[in-house]
C-alpha cells in the first residue's frame, strides 16, 4: 500500500498533470520480453571471450608464472599477464588528492607481480569461446613467495588511525561542546559498543564488459551507474584521452554501488581487445565478484548517549573503527549522519581506519547511514528502557529546531510527522514496553521502531531534449536506470513541463555520447537528472514561445509570452491556443533542441544556507520462537518524507526494496574474512545470504506530502537509499522487544540469540 497525504494543508503537488502518478515502468515490456539489453548479452561480430584467473594468496608476488600449456590449449587466442600487459601507470598512492580523483583515478590490471589481495587477477585468457577461456585459465601454474597479511580488524584496533577525510569529502572528525564532562555527568546514559560484517552488493548482474577498438576509438558495452567516472577512469589507465572513449550503458541488473568504478573486467576486456584487435567480452563470476567488486567493511561502533532525567539529551558520541584495504584508502562516513539527526549541546563523531590486506571496501546502498543506524538507532532504543520513555517519545523530545553542528535551518524536516503517522498507522499503542512479555502459544510478539535521515544530494547534471514536427520529444542524457524507473519519471517530468501524453516522449540514457550527468548512486539521480531534464524542457519552451511570437506563420504571433501555457498537446496563451505539434510545423519544421543543467549542490547557496535531508520513520513487528530461536518477519511500515514524489509506484518499490535491505542487514547478510588466509569465505549466493519472498512480510509504505522548495526546481528529494536507513534497527529493537535479549552483533543470527532466551514452560 503507498499514498501520499497532506501534511500542511494545501493542495498536493503531485496530483496534477503526470508527476507524481503511479505510471508502469517504460522500460518494463522490454525487460519482461528479453529486449532490454544488458552488458553481456551484447553481441559483435569476431568477439572473443576472456577469463580471469585470480591470485591464491592474500599478500605476496607471484615468483614464477607458466602460461605455455595454457598457450597451446584450443581455442585460445592470448594468455596475458604482468610480463605482456599493455604499459599501464603505477596505480599511485592510497588517498587522492581530491575526492573526484577517487572516480577518475588509473585502475591498472596485470600491472605488477605483487600481490594486493586474495583473488586479485593474476591472469587473462582470452579464447574463441568462454569454455576454453575457463578451461585454459585452470592450466597456468603460478608459485607465488606470500607474505604474512594482517586480516583480523578486532586484533589491530589499537594500530587504527584517523583518515584526511570520509567518503564524498565529509570530515573525519566533528566535536561540539564538552562531550566528555556532560557524559560524566548525566544522570543517564548508556555506552553501548555495536559490530556489523562484512558485507556484498551482489546485484543480479553480474559485472560484465564487451570492449571493441575502432582504430583509436573505443567503445566499451559494461554495466555502468556513472558513465562519466568510467569513461575517465578507463582513460586514465590507457592513458588515452578520454573523448576517444565511449561507454554504452542503457540498462543495468542492479548496482547498490557496486558499479561505480571500473573494476577488472572492464580494464582487462579494453586491453586485450586493443592486442588481439577484435572484440574482447569479460564477466566476473559470482565469486570474483566477491573479491574484485567492492564490498561494505567491516565496523565496531561504540556509541555514548547520555540525558538529564526529563530525556532531554545532554550527549551524543558515536566512534567507528573500520577495516580499509592496505593499498586503498575508503572511510565510510558512517557517523556523520548523528550530526544533524537529534538535539544535544555536547557531541563528539570520530572514523578510525585499521588497514588490512584486502581489496577495497566501497560505496554500497546507503553508505554511512546503514552500518550507522544499525548501531545508533538501537542505542536509543537502549536509551529509551533505560529511562522508561517510549522510543518515539524520546526522539520527539529531542528534536531539533536547526542543524545541530551546521546551525542553520532544514529545508524541510518531518521526521516527528513521521514517527507520529506512523505509530497510528502501526498500532504502536499495543506495544508493550516490558520485553518478553507478549506471547501467542510459543511464539514471543516484540515492535519495534528506528528513525530514517539520508542526505539529499544533487550533482552536476545537463540534458539534451529536441522536439520534431509532428511534437515527439526525444531527451537525451547519459544518464543510467539501474532498475529504479529512471526512464519512467523522467519520460513523466518531460511530457508534465510540455504539456504531452506519455506517448510522445522518448527518453535515450545510457550513452557517454549523450550530455553528461552524475550518474545513478547516493539517491541523488533522479532529482539531478530529473532537475536538468526541467530546465531543458524550460529552455525548449521558451525557444518555441519565441518563434510562436516572431513567425508570421505562427498563429500565436505577438501574443504575450507571459501568459503562455502549455497542456494538452497545445500552447495556450491567453484566449488564444495552438496545437503543438501544428505550431511546430508552421514556425520550425526541422524541430527544436535546447539544452539545460543543474549545478552540483555543494556549489549553491540554497545548499549552504540550509540542511538538507529526507527523513522516515520505520516500524517492525516480529515473532520469535522461543524453543527454536527462530526469527520471522510478521510486518513492516515505513513513513517517508522525501520531497515531491515524482512516481508513486516506482519511489514504493525502492523504499520496499530498501527495507528488504534492513531486514537482510539485521538478521542474514555477513561476508565471513577468513583472519588466517585473507578470503572471504561465502563467496556465493548460497552462502551469502539475503532475504527471499519466503522471508519479507507485508509492507506498507506512506509518503507524507512534501515540496522541498530549497531543494531543487522539482521540490524531490533522494529516496532510493532511505529505505535501508534504520529498518535493520527497527527490526533489532522489536526483536528486543519479543524476547528481552539484545544482540550487540549483527546479523542477529541463532546462536546469538538462543542462548540467552528465557525458558518458559509449557
Amino acid at each position: 500500500m503507498t499514498e501520499t497525504r497532506t501534511s500542511e494543508n494545501r493542495p498536493s503537488e503531485t496530483r496534477s498533470g503526470v508527476i507524481g502518478r503511479p505510471i508502469d515502468r517504460i522500460d518494463g515490456p522490454l525487460k519482461v520480453t528479453g529486449g532490454a539489453t544488458y552488458a553481456y548479452e551484447n553481441a559483435l561480430d569476431g568477439t572473443a571471450y576472456g577469463y580471469i584467473l585470480g591470485a591464491a594468496v592474500a599478500k605476496g608476488r607471484i615468483a614464477e608464472i607458466d602460461t605455455a600449456e595454457a598457450e597451446r590449449a584450443p581455442a585460445v587466442l592470448l594468455v596475458m599477464t604482468h610480463r605482456n600487459a599493455p604499459a599501464q601507470p603505477d596505480f599511485g598512492p592510497a588517498v587522492t588528492p581530491t575526492v573526484p580523483e577517487v572516480f577518475t583515478r588509473a585502475r591498472p590490471a596485470l600491472n605488477s607481480e605483487r600481490v594486493r589481495y586474495y583473488d586479485e587477477p593474476v591472469a587473462l585468457v582470452v579464447a574463441e569461446t568462454f569454455e576454453a577461456a575457463r578451461a585454459a585459465a585452470g592450466l597456468i601454474k603460478v608459485r607465488y613467495d606470500e607474505e604474512p597479511g594482517l586480516y583480523d580488524l578486532p586484533a589491530h584496533v589499537a594500530d587504527a588511525y584517523a583518515p584526511k577525510r570520509t567518503n564524498a569529502g565529509f570530515e573525519t572528525d566533528s566535536v561540539v561542546g564538552d562531550f566528555e564532562s556532560a557524559f560524566a555527568a548525566a544522570p543517564v546514559k548508556v555506552d553501548v559498543t555495536y559490530r556489523t560484517p562484512f558485507e556484498h552488493h551482489n546485484p543480479m548482474e553480474p559485472h560484465a564488459t564487451l570492449a571493441a577498438w575502432s582504430g583509436n576509438e573505443l567503445t566499451i558495452h559494461t554495466s555502468a551507474q556513472t558513465l562519466a567516472n568510467f569513461r575517465a577512469g578507463v582513460a586514465s589507465t590507457l592513458r588515452i584521452p578520454p573523448e576517444r572513449v565511449r561507454i554504452v550503458s542503457p540498462f543495468i541488473g542492479g548496482g547498490f554501488g557496486s558499479k561505480l568504478i571500473a573494476h577488472a573486467d572492464t580494464i582487462l576486456a579494453a586491453l586485450a581487445a586493443q592486442v588481439l584487435q577484435r572484440p574482447v567480452k569479460i564477466a566476473l563470476t559470482r565469486q570474483q565478484m566477491f573479491a574484485n567488486a567492492g564490498h561494505r567493511a567491516e565496523m565496531i561502533q561504540q556509541v555514548r548517549l547520555s540525558t538529564d532525567t526529563d530525556g532531554r539529551l545532554t550527549g551524543i558520541a558515536h566512534d567507528v573503527w573500520s577495516a580499509t584495504s592496505s593499498f586503498e584508502e575508503y572511510c565510510e562516513q558512517t557517523a556523520v549522519f548523528a550530526r544533524s539527526l537529534y538535539a544535544a549541546p555536547n557531541r563528539v563523531t570520530r572514523h578510525r581506519l585499521v588497514p588490512l590486506d584486502i581489496n577495497r571496501g566501497e560505496w554500497m546502498r546507503s553508505p554511512g547511514e546503514a552500518p550507522g543506524m544499525l548501531a545508533f538507532e538501537c542505542a536509543m532504543d537502549e536509551l529509551a528502557e533505560r529511562l522508561g520513555l517510549d522510543p518515539i517519545e524520546l526522539r520527539i523530545r529531542n528534536e531539533p529546531a536547526q542543524d545541530p553542528e551546521r546551525g542553520v535551518p532544514f529545508s524541510t524536516r518531518n521526521l516527528v510527522a513521521c514517527m507520529e503517522e506512523g505509530a497510528r498507522r502501526f498500532g504502536w499503542q499495543r506495544r508493550n514496553p516490558t520485553p518478553g512479555s507478549t506471547r501467542e502459544g510459543r511464539k514471543l510478539i516484540g515492535y519495534g521502531m528506528a528513525a530514517a535521515i539520508r542526505p539529499n544530494y544533487i550533482g552536476a547534471a545537463t540534458a539534451r531534449v529536441a522536439i520534431d514536427r509532428d511534437g515527439r520529444v526525444t531527451a537525451r542524457l547519459d544518464m543510467t536506470d539501474i532498475g529504479t524507473g529512471t526512464y519512467t519519471i523522467l519520460t513523466q517530468i518531460a511530457a508534465d513541463s510540455l504539456g504531452l501524453p506519455i506517448s510522445s516522449i522518448k527518453v535515450e540514457l545510457g550513452d557517454s555520447r549523450f550530455p553528461r550527468t552524475a550518474g545513478s548512486g547516493g539517491s541523488w539521480g533522479a532529482a539531478s537528472a530529473g532537475s536538468a531534464l526541467h530546465n531543458a524542457c524550460t529552455a525548449l519552451k521558451e525557444r518555441i514561445l519565441k518563434a510562436a511570437q516572431s513567425s508570421e506563420a505562427s498563429p500565436l504571433r505577438g501574443a504575450n509570452a507571459t501568459e503562455a501555457s502549455f497542456a494538452n498537446s497545445e500552447v495556450r496563451v491567453g484566449q488564444r491556443s495552438a496545437s503543438l505539434a501544428d505550431l511546430i510545423r508552421r514556425v520550425a519544421p526541422d524541430g527544436f533542441e535546447a539544452e539545460g543543467s543543474i549545478a552540483a549542490g555543494a556549489t549553491t547557496q540554497s545548499y549552504k544556507a540550509y540542511s538538507q535531508h529526507s527523513y522516515g520513520a520505520h516500524f517492525a513487528e516480529v515473532a520469535v520462537d522461543c524453543d527454536t530461536g527462530e526469527i520471522r518477519m510478521r510486518r513492516m511500515l515505513a513513513v517517508m518524507g522525501t520531497g515531491r514524489i515524482l512516481n508513486a509506484k516506482t519511489a514504493r518499490s525502492q523504499i520496499i526494496g530498501g527495507m528488504t535491505w534492513g531486514i537482510g542487514a539485521a538478521l542474514m547478510e555477513q561476508t565471513v574474512l577468513d583472519r588466517r588466509y585473507g578470503h572471504f569465505v561465502n563467496h556465493d549466493l548460497a552462502e551469502y545470504h539475503v532475504p527471499i519472498n519466503g522471508d519479507v512480510p507485508e509492507m506498507e509504505v506512506v509518503f507524507l506530502e512534501e515540496h522541498d522548495d530549497k531543494a531543487n526546481p522539482l521540490g524531490a528529494k533522494g529516496l532510493g537509499e532511505l529505505g535501508v536507513c534504520g529498518a535493520g534497527a527497527a527490526v533489532a529493537n522489536a526483536i528486543y522487544n519479543a524476547t528481552g535479549v539484545r544482540v550487540r552483533e549483527f546479523p542477529i543470527t541463532l546462536d546469538k540469540l538462543l542462548p540467552a532466551l528465557p525458558v518458559i514452560a509449557i
